[in-house]
């Protein structure tokens, strides 16, 4: 007997859109982008040209020449993915929320007090409808990959429910781009072998796969183009890293632009990670060039950082590792910095001034101490005043292309 699809996957349509055209009713039905030198989210109106999140402002008013950009209410963000993961949170304690829109429910418990699967499905998505007049997406499954699929065909603002029969049928029809895992990258591998559905997929070995996109990646998309996906719901999920990102258009790797961007990035994680008191041991950085390959490095310390300037510094080293391994790649079109292997309970540990090459890179050193202490003081100013009243020098004087941290906060609220 078939286990039953109890596994919502619940996402709010083009939220931070939609939450611009609740607010500002004279949006609704245009084109609109959040952000401005970068768009950060695109309504379906906007979509509909091209528009997509992390393009260029120049390049989505290329494609949509209507197109309305607003700066963003991220209060009010929070406050309504707060109320929508609360609504599901009404039926079922067993919920997983992966990102500030979006979360991943379990109601195999709570069917006998509020029906089906389906129904609770349902109800959900016309109590956000109607308490708080924003649309959400909900897909039913027995697996989370294929919930979080069902959810993505449902949209714009609808329910699609999986049978547990018709799983495979439902699954192998679909594009291959749904699966969790195949970027505009991975996609690009697999259109040019003729796979462009799920069901193409499953049909290729294991060891094709492998041989095209490495062993893990290729072991684990043959899983999921099955539904094999033992993975439980996590509901005190626990961030384990904090990280930024900056879309830079089309830009030349300069020191000009590479570093104040890097020392923005640092300053932004690096902040979040005080906040908490969980500095991280790993920092990894990623450049993307302009022909979209991706290229990350990392480097794994001694001892944890959440010194901006350390972090500054760190990064750009693996930043120019990069750039001397590529050197005929000259323009890139994304930096981004992230640290993991974070600590649970953490005390700085002072270490002697004993003349090390690294000294100025170790948090305890009297150098690494004194831009802790630089550190907290700004953290200070801006609790008090607001995060623009202070700020490194050359990362302040550039304007800032990062996605702006208040979308990433709610992702990792319990970092």
């Amino acid at each position: 007997m078939a286990v039953a699809a109890t596994i919502l996957h619940a996402d709010l349509d083009a939220f931070y859109a939609s939450v611009e055209q609740l607010l500002a009713p004279s949006l609704r039905g245009k084109p609109i982008a959040v952000g401005g030198g970068v768009v950060l989210a695109a309504s379906y109106e906007a979509k509909a040209f091209g528009v997509r999140g992390g393009m260029s402002g120049r390049d989505a008013r290329r494609l949509c020449p209507q197109l309305i950009f607003v700066g963003g209410h991220f209060s009010d963000y929070k406050r309504l993915g707060d109320a929508a993961i609360k609504v599901i949170g009404d039926f079922t304690p067993l919920v997983e929320r992966i990102s500030i829109d979006e979360a991943f429910a379990d109601v195999a418990g709570c069917t006998h007090l509020f029906g089906t699967p389906a129904e609770i499905a349902a109800t959900i998505r016309r109590r956000v409808r109607s308490e708080l007049g924003l649309p959400i997406s909900v897909g039913v499954a027995r697996t989370k990959h294929l919930a979080k699929i069902a959810s993505q065909v449902a949209k714009p603002d609808g329910l699609v429910v999986v049978d547990p029969g018709a799983e495979l049928g439902f699954l192998h029809e679909l594009p291959v781009e749904l699966m969790w895992g195949v970027g505009p990258v991975t996609r690009t591998r697999l259109e040019a072998i003729g796979v462009a559905t799920i069901g193409q997929l499953a049909r290729l070995s294991e060891r094709s796969l492998a041989r095209l996109l490495g062993p893990a990646a290729g072991e684990k998309l043959a899983a999921l183009a099955w539904n094999r996906d033992p993975r439980q719901l996590k509901p005190h999920r626990r961030a384990r890293s904090a990280g930024a990102q900056s879309a830079l258009g089309r830009t030349p790797a300069t020191e000009q632009v590479i570093r104040p961007t890097l020392l923005h990035l640092a300053d932004r994680v690096a902040t979040r990670l005080r906040a908490k008191s969980r500095p991280g041991r790993t920092v990894t950085v990623r450049v993307r060039f302009a022909d979209l390959k991706s290229v990350t490095r990392a480097i794994t310390l001694d001892a944890p950082v959440c010194s901006t300037m350390i972090l500054a510094r760190l990064a750009d080293g693996l930043v120019r590792a990069i750039l001397a391994e590529y050197p005929r790649e000259k323009i890139i079109s994304l930096l981004a910095i992230s640290v993991s292997h974070l600590e649970e309970h953490w005390d700085l540990a002072l270490e002697l001034p004993l003349g090390l090459a690294d000294e100025a890179l170790r948090p305890g050193s009297p150098t690494g101490m004194a831009r802790f202490a630089a550190d907290c003081a700004i953290d200070r100013i801006r609790d008090r005043f607001g995060w623009e009243a202070i700020g490194y020098g050359s990362a302040a004087l550039e304007a800032p292309r990062s996605v702006p941290d208040a979308f990433r906060e709610l992702a990792e609220k319990d970092l």
